[in-house]
């Protein structure tokens, strides 16, 4: 008797609702056998070409999708990775409507008889873990299983399979197992992948170390470039640095940049030297160096590729020994004036209207839309990939980050 395997899958999505305009962000399946043993598990970001909705849920930043392949790149493989299997996933009816859509978008469609034919370890908990809970979470701790990072789709879908195991070890006779498996074998539409695989995209782990963005700018001899290069970059650079954040959209604006300027390595690092010079100056205007500024100047160096040295030197500077205030001085809110329109995008840490409401007593005026007349647009995250996100870097609308808003923007009250 030949058997199938079992295919548990996870998603993360940007919403609730497939057939509006949410979409997979990540998805991932863990292939297992009757034994309850993992043969594989394979895991990806998926770009879901627009902003990634609730990231407070899900975790999943702007910039670990940028690269990343669309569903389309990658439904070909899941196509072949499904084939021969019976789907599993905890609260299943919620991944199958994905699927389905995701796969109906991408110019595929599963048989008929793959998704009604799977297992719901949710539904399962009512028979084998009565009055337990229905979250992944109370499962799981009713068999004291790990379940490491909650709503990432490899580790909430390793956490299914070694759910459903236990319940097989629970009901180790129950013939349906081999019946679907073999039946999962007997139905296997796929053999092997049409199209060559795709690298998977996966999150950036909190101690991965990313190389500094002028690590990728070229280093060129001799250079071709003057004082008008030098100072369009600069321009460029005051605009990133508004918030106090450089995006992976603005570091790669800036590598793009240099190299259409003929401006290397060596020169940035010197340019980013007299900004810093610029910015400390600015802090020392009146004499001292408060907790605030020196906190602003310790961010900026680290965005820049700064030594320690001379950020240490700046720290411990006098209104005598900085240097003048260049003209390059760095953008603040003042390059904002009453009027102007503000554009939101993303789910923020505020209700909308609200955000809008204080906008309008500070005196700009919130927009729905983004236009050439818009001066500023705030996204949930910085990289976000919405339409208004993408508009805007076409019309070179800085783009900035919530904290700017209130830490710069609206200075509001118990922030």
């Amino acid at each position: 008797m030949t058997l199938g395997h079992f295919a548990v899958i996870d998603t993360e999505t940007t919403g609730l609702f497939p057939g509006n305009h949410d979409r997979i962000a990540e998805i991932a399946v863990i292939t297992m056998d009757r034994s309850g043993a993992v043969l594989d598990r394979w895991e990806t970001l998926i770009n879901p070409e627009r902003d990634l909705g609730k990231q407070s849920i899900h975790g999943i930043r702007a910039k670990d999708i940028l690269d990343a392949p669309r569903f389309s790149d990658v439904a070909d493989e899941l196509d072949w990775r499904l084939s021969g299997t019976i789907v599993v996933a905890h609260n299943l009816g919620f991944d199958a409507r994905f699927l389905r859509a995701e796969f109906h978008r991408a110019g595929l469609e599963l048989p008929d008889f793959y998704l009604p034919r799977g297992l719901c370890t949710m539904q399962m908990a009512h028979e084998y873990l009565p009055g337990a809970g229905r979250s992944l979470q109370d499962c799981c701790d009713s068999f004291s299983i790990e379940l490491r990072h909650a709503h990432s789709a490899g580790d909430d879908a390793e956490a299914a399979a070694v759910l459903l195991s236990r319940y097989m070890e629970l009901d180790p006779d129950l013939g349906d197992w081999d019946f679907l498996l073999t039946e999962a074998a007997e139905t296997s539409w796929r053999q092997t992948p049409l199209t060559p695989l795709r690298e998977p995209a996966h999150r950036s782990s909190a101690g991965s170390l990313e190389p500094h963005f002028v690590d990728r700018i070229v280093v060129r001899l001799p250079e071709i470039s003057g004082p008008a290069e030098h100072h369009e970059y600069l321009a460029l650079l005051d605009r990133a640095l508004l918030d106090r954040y450089l995006s992976a959209h603005e570091k790669s604006a800036l590598v793009a940049t240099a190299d259409d300027l003929g401006i290397g390595q060596t020169t940035v690092r010197e340019l980013h030297g007299k900004y810093f010079a610029s910015v400390s100056a600015v802090a020392w205007a009146d004499g001292s160096l408060t907790g605030d500024e020196l906190n602003e100047l310790t961010t900026i160096a680290g965005l820049l590729g700064i030594s320690a040295q001379q950020l240490e030197a700046a720290s411990q500077a006098t209104q005598e020994t900085v240097p003048p205030v260049p003209d390059t001085t760095a953008l603040t809110s003042s390059f904002l004036v009453p009027g102007d329109l503000v554009v939101l995008t993303g789910d923020m840490s505020r209700p909308r209207n609200a955000i809008e409401a204080e906008l309008e007593e500070a005196g700009f005026t919130p927009h729905g839309a983004v236009t050439k007349k818009v001066k500023l647009l705030v996204a949930a995250d910085p990289d976000s990939l919405s339409g208004k996100a993408r508009k805007a870097r076409s019309y070179g609308i800085p783009v900035v980050g919530e904290d700017y808003l209130w830490n710069r923007l609206l200075r509001s009250p118990g922030n």
